[in-house]
């Protein structure tokens, strides 16, 4: 675990940190609509991709920028898998805000075993390891259970994915809670903060393992409940949207049937009963 804790410290220290607030124009392009990558996020993970290869040289590594496509689902059904995104919140990273992270997740037999989530700007290293607890640089980090009353419940929602019929439902019931906000377009701090008391749930829409694996781990382990919408356990080996995590599972409850109401999912995809 320490080990490769130091990893992501390690080549954030040398290859993104230097770049922060420094990116020149030809640094930064659109991979997708909407979705900016930089040198750093490439340079990152080839030096991440080559650090855990040889702690684990017989673990299939995948990553956010070189791992996409049709090549990814089989990928994701091999016994040992480094699960990477080297530099979580690039738009955050290019505009100059400190909202980003580096994550790696190790999954083995289809499950997350282990997961690390290095935040440079607060120096802070989140870790977590199946039935051993998280930890907070070092020290362990537990969650208590959130409040069941809706009126008391403070979270975010990720609404840039979004389709239309969920978004409606959103909009409809984030009335009842203390507070929904945007969340950070950082799912390495967004985990995190739920974790530490900050926010009290966050839901995203976009599944990618790479996002996921490593927050859903920490917040289970820490005492908090991750699942899909239609309730199922979270596995980075799932395809389809909507992804719910809450400080205890009565929590989850109250938020997912508050939040979205009677809406009902299959296969990721919202349906009216």
């Amino acid at each position: 675990m320490d080990k490769v804790g130091d990893i992501p410290q390690e080549v954030s220290g040398e290859v993104i940190e230097p770049r922060f607030d420094a990116l020149r124009e030809t640094d930064v392009r659109f991979k997708s609509p909407g979705e900016l990558v930089t040198v750093a996020d490439e340079e990152a993970e080839r030096q991440l991709k080559t650090r855990l290869g040889e702690l684990i040289p017989e673990a299939v590594f995948v990553g956010e920028e070189f791992s996409g496509g049709s090549g990814l689902a089989h990928a994701l059904r091999s016994e040992q898998i480094w699960l990477v995104d080297p530099l979580d919140g690039t738009a955050n990273f290019v505009s100059g805000s400190p909202q980003w992270a580096v994550m790696v997740a190790l999954v083995r037999g289809g499950e997350t075993s282990a997961a690390w989530i290095w935040q440079p700007a607060t120096r802070l290293m989140y870790q977590a390891e199946v039935g051993a607890g998280a930890t907070r640089n070092g020290v362990p980090v537990v969650r208590p259970p959130a409040s069941s009353a809706s009126a008391d419940l403070r979270g975010c929602v990720h609404t840039k994915f979004l389709d239309a019929p969920t978004r409606a439902r959103v909009d409809e019931n984030r009335h009842r809670f203390g507070s929904v906000g945007p969340g950070t377009a950082s799912a390495g701090i967004d985990y995190p903060r739920l974790v530490e008391g900050e926010q009290d749930f966050v839901m995203f829409w976009r599944t990618l393992p790479w996002d996921h694996a490593p927050g859903a781990l920490l917040v289970g382990e820490a005492g908090g409940c991750v699942r899909r919408l239609d309730g199922d356990a979270y596995s980075p080996r799932q395809s389809g949207a909507g992804l719910l995590a809450a400080a205890g599972s009565g929590a989850w409850r109250v938020v997912r049937d508050t939040l979205l109401g009677d809406l009902s999912f299959r296969d990721g995809e919202p349906e009216r009963p």
